[in-house]
């Protein structure tokens, strides 16, 4: 059997030890760094700050934490960061980021440790939000491979859809087990300058990050059990039973006799560390493709003990992988024949395939319009105004101030195809402007919003870096919003670039209960 290269493992999905140096720890330090341009020849750009309501005080609910560093000092914060690490390095908790020449650089779990803090009327605000957007994004992906009423309604222009990458005609007509499609979804969430939280993009393939965001919470605790103790925070580490109970709700023979596996493209994959810690956090088998076969359009798992039957697939593997009899005839990774008995209703697929049609980019320009559509009401969450470069004046504009602009790749996800136009280099626009004519489909332009701004604590000293957050959904029996998520944090100072894969960071993320 061939052995599937890097490049293609990686396809499927979507830290150094700090030098920490002893410095007195003043508020004046406080007042004065974020005063300091992210670039030469001007202010930096306005960004809501997280932590600060203004250059002296905290935000209220930071108070209790900020007045316990206070009391503690800056040391104690560089202590707390080698044990978090050590203990991140001691788990096995790692992440691989991918060079250009797609060699894998395992690294231990980049994690800082003041966490991001979140009120209950906030998240409150952003709960309701994304239950909105996942009941329409299901109800878009049911109507999208059956009827099609909101192409022929003339909602949406009909060749959105047909042109778009993740588009799976191969699977019209299929009934997915309770017409779930969306089973799993993250939703990246930004802050604009005014505070308000914006969707930034949605991931309905195979959203990746929990399992970062648990271990973040287990160190947390492990280490700041004193932060805890000022705090009523909600807990995020019951997530696997969320989805374990998610997944048996799908079984085609039962919730009581449903036989589950996480199907992973192997260890080469930069989210492997993910699936094995779901598979067992879960109970359940961690399968690759070689792993299962398919009999009169049923799925089965080899064991020692013979064949056992499988009902439910938590895969991490592309739709372009996972049948060769029906996507990529050269994949490995994959179960031949599992979307015929997917078809027939012998086997439960999570997230259902042709998914990632709903978190095209290009889609998410009309994602208020599909929730109308669906919902008959007004969208609870806005989201980043966006150009379309099927439309020749969007795309003239974009063309025309790229210096301005981030253009995205509508099908990449991990912060690939894509430029950051005010960080980007006159030949770097050059080549992207080719792209986006010779193919404006597949891109679109938006403007750059300044992410909003949290302290963190970097090399000994407390700087404010820019990052996002990404809160999981898990659609089962009813629709469950897991209180947090995973923070993620452009570890780079000036950067607006928080992916995991190209080198991000990450925080704990509190919600706190009424």
């Amino acid at each position: 059997m061939r052995i599937p290269a890097a490049a293609e493992v990686r396809s499927s999905q979507d830290r150094p030890t700090r030098k920490t140096v002893s410095t007195t720890f003043q508020r004046q330090s406080f007042r004065s760094f974020d005063r300091r341009p992210a670039t030469t020849g001007g202010p930096p750009p306005r960004a809501f700050h997280e932590f600060y309501q203004d250059d002296f005080r905290p935000r209220e609910h930071y108070l209790p934490m900020w007045e316990h560093i206070q009391r503690t000092g800056q040391d104690l914060l560089g202590d707390k960061a080698r044990e978090a690490h050590l203990a991140l390095h001691t788990e096995g908790v790692t992440f691989t980021v991918y060079s250009d020449s797609d060699q894998g650089i395992e690294r231990v779990w980049p994690f800082d440790i003041l966490p991001r803090i979140i009120t209950a009327p906030e998240w409150a605000h952003i709960e309701a939000g994304l239950r909105q957007r996942i009941r329409a994004l299901n109800l878009f992906l049911k109507d999208l491979y059956h009827g099609q009423r909101i192409l022929k309604d003339g909602v949406l222009p009909p060749e959105l859809i047909f042109r778009g990458k993740d588009f799976c005609r191969e699977i019209m007509d299929i009934d997915a087990p309770h017409d779930i499609y969306t089973h799993i979804g993250g939703v990246d969430l930004i802050r604009d300058e005014d505070g308000r939280y914006l969707v930034l993009e949605d991931n309905l393939r195979t959203p990746s990050g929990v399992s970062y965001m648990i271990e973040n919470r287990i160190v947390e605790r492990r280490i700041l059990p004193e932060f805890f103790s000022r705090y009523r925070v909600r807990r995020v580490e019951h997530y696997p039973a969320l989805l374990l109970q998610a997944l048996r709700h799908l079984s085609p023979r039962g919730k009581d006799r449903a036989n589950i596996v996480v199907l992973t493209p192997g260890i080469y994959n930069s989210a492997y560390f993910e699936h094995t810690f779901l598979a067992k956090e879960m109970g359940v088998e961690l399968a690759e493709g070689r792993d299962l076969v398919c009999r009169n359009d049923r799925v089965y798992l080899k064991t020692t003990h013979g064949l056992q039957p499988v009902d439910v697939i938590y895969r991490r593997v592309d739709d372009a992988f996972l049948d060769p009899l029906v996507f990529r005839p050269d994949s490995v990774l994959g179960v031949a024949g599992v979307i015929n008995a997917w078809r027939a209703g012998n086997v439960a697929l999570v997230n259902a395939p042709g998914a990632g049609i709903a978190d095209d980019k290009a889609v998410y320009a009309h994602v208020p319009d599909i929730i109308r559509y669906y919902l008959g009401e007004a969208p609870i969450l806005q989201q980043v105004p966006t150009y379309q470069m099927t439309n020749a004046d969007d795309r003239a504009y974009v063309l025309d101030n790229l210096e301005r602009m981030v253009v995205k790749a509508v099908a990449e996800s991990g912060g690939y195809g894509m430029l950051m136009g005010p960080s980007s280099t006159p030949n770097q626009r050059a080549e992207f402007g080719r792209k986006v004519q010779a193919d404006p489909r597949n891109y679109i332009g938006q403007p750059v919003v300044q992410l909003s701004r949290h302290i963190c604590y970097l090399d000994g000293e407390l700087e404010s870096r820019h990052l996002d957050l990404r809160p999981f959904i898990i659609y089962g029996d009813g629709i469950d919003v897991v209180p947090g998520g995973l923070t993620r944090v452009a570890m780079t100072k000036g950067s607006l670039v928080v992916n995991s894969s190209q080198g991000g960071g990450s925080k704990d993320t509190w919600v706190l209960a009424e």
